[in-house]
């Protein structure tokens, strides 16, 4: 599938409704890497009707309609893990991905090194888990895409291809079109690694994170869902059902390739724990 880059002019007005919609203009600006005048420029512009403005309540939401057709990936830091034996602490990645319907995290997989491989890994772990999305918007990090290399064509753009999955890209310098994979890492800054000074071990770290992704995804409703109604990331996924899965083949180059069907199962208590590949 061709790779899909967002507009300018398409980000800004994601950033005007995710205000609209309850965000702050704080976090939109700094998402952006714009001023905080900037958005309130656009929030002004798009609303303007004469002297009048449209009701707050006639704005709608950017979102899909339904679960698995955009997954929003990315990778954040901030998971310290700390040497037992000489006290040097160092700092791992965590590959993130969203459900954009649905808020429901389907990738949570921390990573000495967020390479091209380890992220790859990753998205097979969450593609065998859950089934295959319609399309996956990420940035243009060299681990998603070779679009400002030499133009080739990169693992992640390959798994993508192969499984007729439309990739999509923000525009250069313009991360607000992920913005609900940022407001997940918000969140997971807020409530688990800001106050946590270290782990000890990657394992350690893995597990803290699929317990706080398991608490996330089925017990803790998410106001962007529904304002009135507590509705929780859970209540509103659904992975691909099985028989859609069993008319194609889900493609994935050997050296990820799950080392058997048990592996690739999801959990019952977690929704972001590691699966074991073959090397």
């Amino acid at each position: 599938m061709a790779l899909v880059v967002l507009s300018v002019v398409e980000q800004r007005l994601d950033a005007v409704r995710a205000v609209l919609s309850g965000a702050k203009v704080t976090e939109v600006a700094a998402s952006l890497g714009v001023s905080r005048q900037s958005v309130h420029t656009w929030i002004g512009r798009y609303l303007a009707h004469g002297p009048r403005k449209r009701p707050r309540d006639s704005y709608h939401r950017w979102q899909r309609p339904g679960p698995m057709q955009l997954w929003q990936i990315d990778i954040v830091g901030g998971v310290m893990i700390a040497d037992t034996r000489t006290g040097e602490l160092r700092e791992a990645k965590v590959v993130t991905g969203v459900d954009d319907h649905s808020r429901y995290c389907v990738i949570c997989q921390v990573a000495e090194r967020a390479t091209g491989r380890m992220v790859c890994l990753a998205l097979a772990a969450a593609l065998a888990r859950y089934g295959v999305p319609e399309e996956i918007l990420t940035d243009n990090g060299k681990q998603f895409t070779d679009r400002f290399g030499k133009g080739g064509e990169v693992l992640f753009d390959k798994i993508c291809r192969k499984n007729g999955i439309t990739h999509r890209l923000t525009a250069p310098a313009s991360p607000t079109t992920t913005g609900k994979i940022e407001r997940f890492h918000l969140t997971l800054r807020r409530d688990l690694l800001d106050d946590h000074h270290y782990f000890t071990s990657v394992g350690a770290a893995q597990a803290a994170l699929d317990a706080w992704v398991g608490e996330y995804n089925a017990d803790r409703p998410h106001q962007a869902l529904d304002g009135k109604v507590p509705v929780t990331p859970a209540e509103r996924f659904a992975a691909q059902p099985a028989a859609q899965r069993e008319l194609i083949d889900l493609w994935l180059p050997p050296p990820l390739t799950p080392a058997s069907a048990e592996d690739s199962a999801p959990p019952e208590d977690t929704a972001a724990a590691p699966a074991r590949w073959l090397a």
